[in-house]
This record gives structure tokens, C-alpha cells and sequence, in this order.
């Protein structure tokens, strides 16, 4: 078994605190920076120490507040991948492999090291040092440093890791990673776990898909990327017709029939950018179609971001935008099946 519960006090307005197991795969958690990601990773690899609670790996205890049970980092069979470029500065990538490998024997540890420069593609940069190798490969070759002493579980920090280098290193390391990202599509990619993490607690674990499409609280719905939150009164509970009609300050929306609910009831309803629909205000008429202000729009690289009086916000593509960018009256349609209904 591999299980975290702790608790760490950092400050009188902060404390993080974790209680969760490992799966064999990758397990993602995903929050704003300062939610106590980077934390709980150094909790695991030993560079800080809980007040209190219990970490287990495959069974074996590397902290127990209790037992006093503090194993130093380089006995807990953790590799660490950290934000920072951790690299000793003063050896080329070779011969910072060959550091990380220096427990084996002589002939295993030029093995390991030369199957390690040409899984992860470090040949061209092998003898540099890493203010002179470029980004991409320092960053490599700290996996690889990870990997070398076959570590029994990997800890990677927010990295700047894409799904192309997660792929080369679950074609060489089968064992459980714990990742700290912010990139929602890069967790959803690559985790067989995601747990969101605000203000030092998990708010929400579970597969990805369902912790993006059924978040459970408020708090979740926000790291899980939902930009548009409001309250509701349920006006009508049709069963019959499937139906619960809900009232907002200036309109009113149709969700599925909601069990368990009353007349009167104020419930939250989250929905993405990228799933409200801008219309004209003079198109045909259709299901939760509700008359909107344009205020303002910010382009990005790949999108624009719409402004809605309310506030409501939508995300189109820049050629979605394009077709409509003339456009001088909005109306906007906010699909049930989009909307997601928070008790």
C-alpha cells in the first residue's frame, strides 16, 4: 500500500493537509499555484517534515508522527523532478547521471546511464553542463537523474512536462507518479487520478473525466475550470416532462428534472466558457436562449474570450469569432447539457 495522510502547518493562515492513496499510475494534482502542491510533493520526498500523520510506500513507513519515523530523502525510493533546474551546475548531463547512478556497480552504472542518454535523447547534449545545454534537454536530463536509481515512485513538480515526454517516461518507469500541474488538459491527458487541491485541502479526487464533469462543490467546479458560477431558485420540478425550471436574476434556464430538490430551493449552477454559445439576437429561437450585453473581448493565442453583462463569459475559437465579430445585438444559448447543477 501506498497512502499519504498528513498535516503541515506553514502559517496561521495556511496548513495542508492530504489523505489519499496511490494507484499504480499517474495521479495528478491539479490547483493554483500556492495551493500547497509543491508542498505536499517535498512532504513525500523528505525535504519538509509534517507535524503530524503517517506516509507509507509499498508498505514501508517513511514518516509516522507518532513512532517518530523520519526517513532522510535518499532512503525513500523517491525520484523528484522539481520546478527549479536542480541540476549540480559544475558537471555536464553525463556526469550527472553518473551522481544519481554512483550506488551500483561500475559496468551496471555505465549501463544505466548510457541506456538513460539514449531513451530520453541526450547525446548531442551529454557533455555540456547545464548552463550551456538548452531547456528542453536540462529538463531531460532531471528525469532521467529521477529514473536512474529505479525509484519506487516519482515525484514530478509542474515541470513544463508535455504528453510526448510523459509517454517516454511510462515507457520507462511502470511505478505510480504523483504530479503537481496547472495544466487541466495535460492532467486529463495523462492521469489515471486527478485530485484538485485549493488553499492546502483536496477538495475532489477520482478519474478525471468525472472529477471535470461532475464537480462535487463550488471549490471544485473553479479549479476544475468552470468560469461561470451562479445561484438559482428551482422555480418548477416537472417529473413527468423531465423538467426543473430555474430562476435567475433577469432568466431563467431548463436543466433535467433534479431529485431530491424542492420549489424554492437555491442551488449553484456552473458552466464553461467554451460551452455557452454566442447568437445573434435575432436568430431563431431555440431551448435556455437568454439576451446578452456584449462588455468587452480579449483575444488569445488561440481563442477570444467574450464579456457578457451578468457576468457571463464565453470562449469561441478565433474563427467562430471571426463569423460574428460584426455583430451588434447577442443573445446567448446555455445548453443543459452544459450546465451542472451544485446542491
Amino acid at each position: 500500500m501506498t497512502g499519504i495522510r498528513f498535516r503541515k502547518r506553514v502559517s496561521a493562515a495556511f496548513s495542508l493537509e492530504a489523505d489519499f492513496s496511490l494507484g499504480a499510475g499517474v495521479t495528478a494534482l491539479v490547483g493554483p499555484a500556492g495551493a500547497g502542491k509543491t508542498l505536499l510533493l517535498e512532504l513525500v520526498a523528505g525535504l519538509a517534515t509534517p507535524d503530524e500523520g503517517r506516509i507509507l510506500l509499498n508498505d514501508a513507513i517513511l514518516f509516522d508522527g507518532q513512532a517518530r519515523v523520519d526517513l532522510p530523502p535518499a532512503e525513500r525510493g523517491c525520484g523528484y523532478v522539481s520546478q527549479a533546474d536542480s541540476l549540480l551546475p559544475h558537471r555536464t548531463l553525463r556526469q550527472n547521471l553518473e551522481f544519481a547512478a554512483q550506488r551500483f556497480a561500475r559496468l551496471d552504472r555505465h549501463r544505466r546511464v548510457a541506456e538513460a542518454i539514449e531513451h530520453f535523447t541526450l547525446s548531442d547534449a551529454a557533455g555540456l553542463r547545464p548552463a550551456d545545454a538548452g531547456a528542453s534537454a536540462r529538463l531531460r536530463c532531471s528525469i532521467a537523474r529521477a529514473l536512474i536509481g529505479a525509484p519506487e515512485l516519482l515525484l514530478v513538480d509542474d515541470a513544463g512536462l508535455d504528453v510526448d515526454l510523459f509517454e517516454a517516461i511510462r515507457a520507462h518507469f511502470r511505478g505510480p507518479i504523483l504530479m503537481a500541474a496547472r495544466d487541466l488538459d495535460l492532467a486529463c491527458a495523462v492521469a489515471a487520478e486527478m485530485a484538485l487541491i485549493g488553499g492546502g485541502r483536496i477538495v475532489q479526487r477520482g478519474a478525471p473525466r468525472q472529477v471535470l464533469d461532475q464537480p462535487a462543490t463550488l471549490d471544485a467546479a473553479r479549479l476544475a475550470g468552470y468560469q461561470n458560477v451562479w445561484q438559482a431558485t428551482i422555480a418548477t420540478l416537472d417529473r413527468a416532462a423531465n423538467l426543473t425550471r430555474l430562476e435567475f436574476p433577469g432568466f431563467a434556464l431548463s436543466v433535467e428534472y433534479l431529485p431530491g430538490h424542492l420549489r424554492g430551493d437555491r442551488v449553484s449552477v456552473v458552466i464553461r466558457a467554451a460551452a455557452v454559445r454566442p447568437r445573434r439576437a435575432d436568430a431563431p429561437a431555440a431551448p435556455n436562449v437568454v439576451p446578452a450585453e456584449l462588455v468587452r473581448t480579449v483575444e488569445r493565442t488561440q481563442s477570444v474570450r467574450m464579456e457578457f453583462a451578468g457576468p457571463i463569459v464565453a470562449e469561441l475559437s478565433i474563427s467562430e469569432f471571426a463569423s460574428l465579430r460584426e455583430q451588434k445585438t447577442w443573445s446567448l444559448e446555455l445548453p443543459a447539457a452544459g450546465l451542472r447543477v451544485i446542491p
